[in-house]
């Protein structure tokens, strides 16, 4: 038989962990890890006076949440990291400012479980207590209690103006129903023409002659061609849902002027201590609308300000107090434009690997105000402006969506280089962004030229006339 050849001795497996590596950040004693949920909270600490467990599961109501203030507190806690879980840790949060204590709030895609780990809510949040201990997690903007207060307010007025739209588009289906073709002859039914004319259909009038009558001054179509538009057949079960979307539409047209008066009280609390110039006179665009802010938004978010962001094309008075009430007034929390522009999701989010691009798409995200911005952008599809003229070039170049996002990206800058330093706004023509464009082709072809070995000469246009 042949003799094994002797194994060598298995080295000891070191039981001390090894030493963190240079430039880690030395862990925080201090520091707590809460993971948020409906009906219980759990909470991690590095260490407890007793050497008791270190996790431990409170209730959700306000006595588990004064139960948990006073073991932080017996624990040594002064930092505290959560994930942000929209209205579950809304109070939390509160209760533990006001106890004193320095709370993170990170987003949940920084504090998920590593892949191939159990995931349970005791694992979390001694996940989320280890990253916080070495300042691994990023906190998410929080707005000053002003801003807050305006933001809910805001979203509470969008929200009102999304749910009355629903009803519009029921009284819209009904009359479709009825083969009344309101919509062929009037641009919006809620407008001056369309409410006299519903509400008269409501109150029992069908004659498409009287009701054309109802006809405002400043309708593009005759009162022939809307008393033919009128001419239907009117059901009860559809005038019924005519009459009750429009008794709602109503009720929320009242909601929202109620909110914006305490919109625009809000506002003037706000307002800066310093004084400021008088705005200039602003032509309108358009006509009212049942949606337009009751108020003088553009004078009240200019007196919160100090500066006028309805100056920039695109943006009205809507979209500026959306972007004020989302982003506040201190806008050194975003140390540069590109910072800025990242979080609002208008920038490429590289995915590079191996020296390869895979994607660079913009992140995917509900931001506020990246959508108001994209909507102002949008708006500009028909200016014959600086800013419309790159709109509309970027879309034949690269689709309509990347189109818009390129210009909200160009606003989004305009707006940080305002508020953050103060600039005024200067208007630029459409003659302006034709000029640039030629300027950039011509430095192109005479550097392509170069590389070829030709040379490029000018040769002026011939005059009129000649030959």
């Amino acid at each position: 038989m042949s003799a094994r050849k002797a194994r060598a001795p298995t080295p000891p497996v070191p039981t001390d962990p090894l030493p963190p590596p240079l430039g880690t950040p030395a862990p925080r004693a201090h520091a707590a890890g809460i993971d948020v949920g409906d009906a219980a909270h759990w909470v991690c600490v590095a260490h407890t006076p007793d050497g008791s467990d270190t996790v431990r599961e409170f209730p959700t109501h306000t006595p588990g949440l004064r139960q948990r203030v006073v073991w932080l507190r017996l624990c040594g806690v002064t930092t505290v990291a959560m994930e942000a879980s929209g209205a579950y840790g809304h109070v939390l949060y509160l209760t533990l400012i006001e106890a004193g204590l320095a709370v993170l709030v990170a987003p949940p895609h920084f504090t998920r479980q590593i892949k191939g780990r159990p995931k349970t809510d005791k694992r979390d949040c001694q996940w989320i207590q280890r990253l916080h201990a070495h300042g691994l997690l990023p906190s998410v903007f929080r707005p000053d209690d002003a801003t807050h207060t305006l933001r809910d307010y805001v979203r509470q007025r969008a929200n009102l103006v999304r749910l009355s739209a629903q009803h519009v588009q029921r009284i819209q289906k009904a009359l479709e129903l009825m083969n009344l073709k309101l919509t062929t002859v009037l641009g919006d039914v809620t407008g001056v023409t369309g409410l006299k004319i519903i509400r008269a259909v409501v109150a029992g009038e069908r004659d498409p002659h009287v009701l054309a009558a109802l006809r405002d001054r400043r309708c593009k179509h005759t009162a022939a061609e809307i008393a033919t538009a009128l001419d239907g057949r009117y059901r009860p079960e559809h005038v019924t849902e005519v009459r009750l979307c429009l008794k709602m539409w109503d009720a929320y047209q009242d909601a929202i002027a109620d909110l914006d008066r305490t919109i625009e009280g809000h506002l003037r609390a706000m307002r800066r201590s310093s004084p400021l110039p008088p705005l200039p006179k602003h032509t309108r665009v358009r006509g009212a609308k049942p949606h337009d802010v009751g108020f003088d938004a553009r004078d009240a978010v200019y007196r919160v300000t100090g500066v006028d962001l309805t100056a920039i094309e695109g943006i009205d008075a809507v979209h500026a107090l959306t972007l004020v009430s989302e982003l506040g007034t201190d806008f050194t929390k975003w140390p540069t434009v590109k910072h800025f522009a990242s979080w609002l999701g208008l920038c490429p989010n590289w995915r590079k690997t191996g020296g390869k691009v895979q994607s660079s798409r913009t992140r995917m995200g509900r931001n506020r105000a990246g959508h108001a911005l994209r909507l102002a952008a949008w708006g500009l599809i028909r200016s014959r402006t600086y800013l419309g003229a790159y709109l509309r070039r970027q879309r034949s170049r690269l689709g309509a969506p990347k189109a818009v996002t390129a210009t909200a990206h160009k606003l989004a800058r305009v707006v940080y280089a305002l508020m953050r330093h103060g600039t005024g706004y200067v208007k630029r023509t459409e003659a302006a962004f034709a000029d640039q464009h030629r300027e950039r082709q011509e430095k192109q072809l005479h550097r392509r030229a170069k590389e070829l070995g030709f040379a490029v000469t000018r040769v002026d246009p011939p005059a009129v006339g000649d030959e």
